[in-house]
């Protein structure tokens, strides 16, 4: 493969794993299935409980409104609680309730077992390429995130400089 292609087959591939996980995962589930994005509420809120809606959302480089229209659908679902914060009784923080808690712990034990059982049936030399590409792929991740962050900080100050001309 060349150079030249393999960006689009990097892509093509990482995508489709992360797809046919997702897929396999689905099946058999019980309660309602959550889409993607309220999963990935859910695991940030999971992690940092306590966390304000500009922060998950600027941590998921969501629109402001786009994390508090999850928000309404997770506290609906019996997920996720909002209580007042106590240094600004404005904001809410975030909260994953035990359902929440223990739905994730479901989905992450189930992929676990699904990712293993498929590496494991790779040979050797390939489970050896696998845990060598993992650095290289953390910094491709790495690279994305701090690209990320310096469009929305280049946006955040175009917007800054717009609204002070307008001044």
């Amino acid at each position: 493969m060349s150079t030249k292609d393999l960006p689009e087959a990097l892509a093509d591939v990482l995508a489709g794993v992360q797809r046919l996980i997702r897929r396999r995962l689905r099946q058999g589930l019980t309660e309602p299935r959550l889409r993607g994005a309220q999963v990935e509420l859910l695991r940030l809120v999971s992690a940092n409980p306590g966390i304000g809606v500009s922060a998950a959302a600027k941590e998921l480089y969501l629109a402001g409104n786009s994390v508090s229209t999850l928000v309404n659908q997770l506290t609906a679902a019996g997920l996720l609680r909002r209580e007042t914060d106590p240094a600004d009784r404005r904001s809410a923080l975030l909260l994953p309730t035990a359902e929440a808690e223990a739905r994730l712990r479901a989905w992450q034990e189930r992929r676990a077992v699904l990712v293993r059982r498929h590496v494991e049936r790779l040979g050797e030399d390939d489970r050896a390429a696998l845990a060598a590409a993992l650095p290289v792929l953390r910094r491709l991740a790495e690279g994305l995130r701090e690209e990320a962050e310096d469009t929305l900080g280049e946006a955040g100050t175009a917007r800054a400089e717009r609204e002070r001309s307008h001044e």
